[in-house]
């Protein structure tokens, strides 16, 4: 079986050349190819022996995504979904802002976690991604940005912010999450920087550390809920994991100086937004270097949840500050076209270009 190119970082590519016997170096000049825009095949390595090219095809393909279905929010979100070799679906967000654009991307198809706030939770799992699968959503849409008119794009032209927020629990797909960030990160990979990637986990406790131990990335935490039996409602992952494991998990998360985790609150009304639970979470989160996202929930149809009431939102966050927290209300997006957060669901509507 052929191996696809983009499964493997640079690690990877070096030992793949050696397989076929060439020096290491090789692998490291197939990567410095493989991510520049419009690198489709072999035989554009132009610093690679002919010979080597030509061996190449034998043995090795270079993947990238062919249909896809692009929608458009009237607040500038693009949402793409993108059909895979096996026909599942998988959804990317585009945020664009005047100084960035962030991009949420996907590391599964489906996801198991249960959460009952979110319809990517409802489609249960199907499987894994790849490392291709990951990275190639970020090609994806650098394409897409580099394709864009002057005149019609106002925001930057390239992929500035990475978040794992998308369909699936990254953690869970752990050695292909590594892989990916390797390849993402890498100079002659496409070149993000670690301090603009998030990472975000529901809390899966066992693999927080060996994150932190391997990667620089940022870590989100997908909270919710500030007690056991909420949180067992909400996210049927706390059953295994506890509130208690997982903070302890967040006190020990090996981090570098200055960095702080980003801890995700999603409002619902009457469920978990009182005075109260504001109070408690500001208790329970104060011995860890930290940051707080409020989320507004985006209802969807199904879910048995309403938002909170924007006062509520802004009640909240003013005990939060008070108690000397930085807090933020992340504003929603894409709601329209059904790409805000906890709207992923592998449906768009339209058919998929080839």
């Amino acid at each position: 079986m052929k191996i696809d190119v983009k499964n493997l970082d640079r690690t990877g590519l070096e030992r793949f050349a050696v397989s076929l016997g060439q020096p290491a170096f090789r692998g490291r000049q197939i990567m410095a190819w493989l991510y520049r825009p419009g690198i489709t095949d072999f035989s554009q390595m132009t610093d690679l022996a002919k010979s080597f090219r030509q061996l190449l095809p034998e043995h090795a393909t270079i993947s990238q995504f062919t249909r896809q279905v692009i929608e458009k929010s009237t607040d500038g979100t693009v949402k793409f979904g993108f059909s895979l070799v096996d026909n599942t679906i998988i959804e990317s967000v585009l945020i664009p802002e005047d100084d960035r654009n962030t991009l949420c991307i996907s590391c599964q198809v489906g996801c198991a976690m249960g959460c009952t706030f979110c319809r990517t939770g409802s489609l249960g799992f199907n499987r894994n991604l790849t490392p291709s699968e990951i990275v190639n959503q970020v090609c994806s849409v650098r394409d897409f940005l580099l394709a864009q008119p002057e005149d019609s794009w106002p925001w930057p032209r390239q992929v500035t912010n990475l978040v794992f927020m998308g369909m699936g629990e990254p953690l869970n797909n752990f050695d292909h999450l590594l892989t990916s960030l390797a390849i993402l990160t890498d100079q002659k990979g496409l070149d993000l920087a670690s301090r603009r990637i998030t990472v975000s986990t529901c809390g899966i406790v066992p693999k927080m550390r060996e994150l932190g131990e391997k990667t620089n990335v940022n870590l989100a935490i997908s909270l919710h809920a500030v007690d056991n039996e909420t949180r067992n409602r909400l996210m049927p992952v706390n059953r295994r994991y506890p509130l208690e494991q997982l903070l302890e998990a967040c006190r020990t998360y090996p981090m570098r100086k200055r960095k702080r985790i980003m801890f995700e609150y999603l409002l619902l009304d009457g469920v978990n937004d009182s005075d109260a639970e504001a109070r408690k979470l500001a208790k329970m989160l104060r011995s860890i270097p930290c940051k707080i996202n409020l989320l507004a929930f985006n209802e969807c149809p199904g879910i048995p949840y309403g938002p909170s009431p924007p006062e509520r939102i802004l009640a909240f966050q003013e005990i939060l500050r008070a108690a000397h927290y930085s807090v933020f209300i992340r504003s929603s997006r894409g709601g329209d076209i059904s790409a805000a957060c906890g709207q992923l669901a592998g449906s768009t509507g339209k058919d998929y270009e080839r």
